[in-house]
């Protein structure tokens, strides 16, 4: 009953699920003590944020049917707020709430902006505006210098309690220091955790299933009596404040932000790569998507590298398994993964627990 509230009602359904969903959970929680490292730790941290910024664009694609492009512009407008903040400001908590604050009003208007004078105009149009929208973003980020730092960014200060100098205990637990980092971290995945489950309750809320109704006959639901448009326009909303949000997270965990490492569309292909591995519609799919293009990006080219060594001696294999082929192989494994998991990873798994092939 506490779990099946916990979820919103909306549980795994299928074991298998369930259990790829707890070893994800226990390996990031555990992640400090068993992966010591910084890069296994930043891997970690990028999981959590990318967990939020795919699910809550999973809110607007895959429960709204919205193909948007500018996703990004606001994770940027989350990074920058904090960055900016935390560069004029000092590095206090004040202008941490301060860069939160005016991030998420900034967000607040274009979106809604957006919203309404763009999703009356059809699928593929909308989607076109939202790409400019967002291009024209990263370009006015790249040339106001004075406040975004221009093409090399911003680097900040953040508060004592998260900084790597500080530290709550001189003698190490288990070997990890109990250092401003650790608690950064903890920090993080506690607020993806909350953020999940609020995203969660969205979606299974009577105004997500009126958002589902949209998404599967929107001439349907206006016949019903629904504003499509209005509960489109919440939809964009709701997006690009969670999108933000995961913004701001990720400013304050890499201590510095650029048009490169927010805004560019690089990123934004990811989200959607993420999004259709994962499985559409479920939120669930953001968890796994995430955690799985993640790992496999950061990972993909030391496996290719131990690989590539074992066949040296083959010239041909040799150069296929070379780590600069890396995205090479990164597509294929997609395609793969489509091919196998046609309604994503998600789909597929609770197709079985329901009996079907």
């Amino acid at each position: 009953m506490i779990f099946n509230r916990l979820f919103s009602g909306d549980l795994p359904r299928s074991r298998v699920l369930l259990m790829v969903l707890v070893a994800i959970l226990a390996g990031l929680l555990l992640t400090p003590f068993v992966f010591p490292g910084a890069k296994a730790l930043n891997v970690a941290a990028k999981i959590c944020i990318f967990i939020v910024l795919v699910a809550s664009f999973d809110l607007l694609l895959g429960y709204t049917g919205i193909v948007s492009f500018a996703h990004t512009m606001f994770f940027g407008i989350g990074a920058y707020g904090v960055a900016i903040a935390l560069t004029r400001l000092g590095p206090t908590w004040t202008a941490v709430a301060v860069g939160v604050g005016a991030a998420v009003l900034l967000s607040l208007v274009l979106s809604m902006v957006i919203g309404l004078f763009s999703l009356r105009v059809k699928a593929m149009f909308y989607a076109m505006i939202t790409l400019a929208v967002a291009t024209a973003f990263q370009t006015l980020a790249s040339q106001l210098s004075e406040f975004t730092g221009g093409e090399d960014g911003l680097t900040f200060k953040v508060p004592e309690l998260l900084s790597p100098a500080f530290s709550l205990s001189e003698q190490p637990f288990l070997g990890v220091s109990l250092d401003g980092r650790l608690i950064a971290f903890y920090l993080l995945l506690a607020i993806t955790v909350a953020l999940f489950l609020i995203l969660l309750r969205i979606v299974n809320s009577p105004f997500g299933r009126v958002l589902q109704a949209i998404r599967e006959n929107a001439f349907r639901a206006e016949a019903l009596g629904y504003q499509t448009v209005v509960y489109r326009t919440w939809s964009n909303v709701l997006s690009a404040v969670f999108a933000t949000l995961a913004g701001a997270l990720l400013a304050l965990w890499l201590r510095y932000n650029g048009p490169d490492t927010s805004l560019s569309f690089e990123i934004m292909i990811d989200i959607l790569l993420m999004v259709v591995i994962g499985g559409m519609g479920t939120l669930y799919g953001s968890v796994i998507g995430a955690t799985l293009f993640i790992i496999v990006q950061n990972y993909l080219q030391d496996l290719m590298r131990f690989a590539s060594e074992g066949v040296s001696k083959v010239p041909f294999l040799r150069d296929l398994l070379h780590p600069d082929r890396w995205l090479l192989w990164l597509g294929i494994l997609f395609v793969l993964s489509v091919y196998r998991f046609p309604t994503g990873i998600v789909g597929k798994l609770r197709s079985k627990a329901r009996g079907y092939s």
